[in-house]
């Protein structure tokens, strides 16, 4: 939804880059590819039903324009992570509360996390109920390839009307919504340009920050929540806990600053880092965000070795 405000203030019929492609996949919301699979015997048995729920253990496909409760996966619950949502909505419904409200609608990815599901649906007295989880099916493809799962249909859309639209517009007349259309129609487009780019490599800080500057702009400064929320979209994809951000501690002052010299206005610490005193005779200190949970930064020693974030503008 980031995305799409700043695409809405544009004000215009535009291209976007979801495509059809033709071939029916199953996906988490998360933007998880769905390797496991727990259909019940027949299931699935409709392709017009694209949206899963949980009944029994075992899942099975139905209209996603049904009302059913759900579970979001959270990070508020430290036992689980999980959160049962007593609410009947239809799938989609479901996936905006959990985004808004917690991370997402949960993804099942191995037997042990269907087992967890399962005791947690049981422990609730629903197990013989039908349960929404992040489990659909559609057969857009994003044109950078990328795996979100983020989709903004007008009600009623996609719904191929003369069998050719394929191609999709955002149509500023229904709050920035999507249309299907078909793609030999001619409107403006709107191109993507990576302002961060995430580098998985574990580097110490200093070698970040010369991969940043020999290959890129910088490492990367996040002066409002905008950039953060930028750099929450990359940071899910890192392979370490944390990862580097243009972020030092000037020890003479016990200030922390950003590469560009700027002090630290807009704040994201985690509790504990970034507000105390730090001992800098002991080791020079940097600041990193974490790649999971709520994303907060945090103070580690320079000589840790993580991924980074560069700035390409």
């Amino acid at each position: 939804m980031n995305d799409m405000n700043e695409l809405k203030k544009n004000n215009r019929r535009v291209w976007i880059g979801l495509e059809k492609t033709g071939v029916d996949k199953w996906q988490w919301s998360s933007g998880d590819p769905a390797l496991y699979l727990n259909w019940a015997p027949t299931q699935p048995d409709n392709g017009e039903e694209r949206c899963a729920v949980m009944m029994n253990g075992q899942w099975g496909d139905w209209p996603c324009g049904n009302s059913f409760t759900f579970i979001c996966s959270s990070s508020n619950n430290a036992n689980t992570g999980l959160v049962f949502v007593n609410q009947m909505k239809n799938w989609r419904g479901a996936q905006s509360y959990c985004r808004q409200n917690h991370i997402d609608l949960v993804s099942v990815r191995n037997q042990n996390e269907s087992q967890q599901l399962q005791q947690f649906i049981s422990d609730r007295h629903f197990s013989g109920s039908n349960v929404w989880i992040g489990l659909f099916r559609d057969s857009w493809q994003w044109s950078d390839q990328s795996d979100s799962s983020f989709r903004y249909w007008r009600s009623g859309e996609p719904n191929n009307s003369g069998g050719t639209e394929n191609c999709t517009v955002m149509d500023p007349n229904a709050q920035g919504q999507w249309n299907d259309a078909s793609c030999n129609r001619e409107f403006p487009f709107v191109c993507h340009e990576d302002k961060l780019i995430l580098i998985k490599e574990n580097l110490t800080w200093s070698e970040a920050l010369r991969y940043c500057r020999q290959n890129h702009v910088d490492l990367v400064s996040v002066h409002s929540g905008e950039i953060q929320r930028d750099v929450m979209n990359v940071v899910k994809q890192a392979s370490t806990g944390a990862v580097w951000l243009g972020l030092h501690n000037y020890c003479l002052m016990n200030m922390w600053l950003w590469l560009s010299g700027e002090i630290v206005c807009y704040q994201n610490w985690a509790p504990g880092n970034g507000t105390t005193p730090e001992n800098c005779r002991l080791e020079k200190r940097k600041g990193a965000v974490q790649s999971g949970g709520d994303q907060r930064w945090i103070s580690l020693p320079e000589t840790h070795k993580l991924n980074f974030i560069c700035s390409r503008y």
